[in-house]
């Protein structure tokens, strides 16, 4: 009987490839893994829209983390375990802060994609998810609910001047992470990968020491520290891999495929 009862992996830059594929030796791995009776299921920042193709060509049929840990709702059934929207008080603030800088700003609400102009951030985004936005001109004028989260594009160390100019201020009120370094994600300040796999984790009945996550960024860093198991594959930065229990040697894709074969296969 394998250790671990439940994996949780994120996708960009951890579970794809640098195509923003899923290799065949991962899918064998999460097949063998899902056929020794482990769970397997996907944590990531993405929109739900946007990681429920994935989840399908794995046939996964449980509860995804996405949005951030905002939205947990799972692959088949659309059914929410989980959903901790952005407060609109603070979102409609950190909007109204980041028109002063000009920097690009994505809104989510209702697993939509809301940006306020065609730009090659947005662009770059866009292709990236997989998802067309709805172009809004100013995000003030159609944000009248608590959006999922909210995320700046911009330079990362724009980014880093401006997280620490706003964690101050929002501290205990709104999560602030970097998914890339290129975005900086606004969420509920209990909407994090981590706390998300422990509402999972309850769903099922497994404990925390039953856990593996596999992640290579920032945003992972809860899911992490939450799980019995750490694993960080190999092309993350050096920060991050200092907070794991295993740093693959393989990167992204592979990287989590060696993690499964290692620790739940016994390969």
């Amino acid at each position: 009987m394998p250790k671990f009862k439940l994996v949780a992996a994120d996708l960009d830059d951890t579970l794809l490839d640098d195509n923003l594929q899923l290799t065949g030796r991962v899918k064998e791995a999460i097949v063998a893994v899902r056929a020794a009776g482990v769970q397997f299921t996907i944590s990531t920042g993405r929109m739900y829209r946007s990681a429920v193709p994935y989840a399908r060509e794995l046939g996964l049929d449980l509860p995804l983390i996405t949005y951030q840990g905002a939205l947990v709702k799972n692959a088949l059934s659309g059914e929410v375990l989980l959903y901790r929207p952005l407060p609109l008080i603070f979102a409609r603030d950190i909007i109204a802060r980041i028109h002063e800088l000009g920097y690009h700003l994505n809104a989510y609400l209702d697993d939509v994609l809301y940006m306020e102009n065609d730009t090659p951030e947005g662009r770059r985004y866009s292709q990236i998810s997989g998802i067309k936005p709805e172009l809004v001109g100013d995000l003030l004028k159609i944000l009248d609910r608590d959006p999922t989260k909210i995320v700046a594009i911009a330079g990362e160390p724009q980014l880093d001047r401006l997280n620490a100019e706003l964690a101050p201020l929002y501290a205990g009120k709104v999560h602030i992470a970097k998914s890339k370094p290129f975005f900086l994600e606004f969420s509920h300040p209990l909407a994090t990968k981590g706390h998300a796999l422990k509402t999972l984790a309850g769903h099922f009945g497994i404990k925390r020491e039953e856990i593996m996550a596999v992640g290579d960024s920032y945003n992972d860093l809860e899911m992490l520290e939450y799980a019995g198991l750490g694993v960080v594959v190999a092309n993350a930065r050096d920060e991050i891999k200092k907070r794991a229990g295993y740093v693959t040697i393989a990167p992204n894709g592979e990287g989590v495929a060696e993690a499964l074969e290692k620790f739940v296969l016994g390969a």
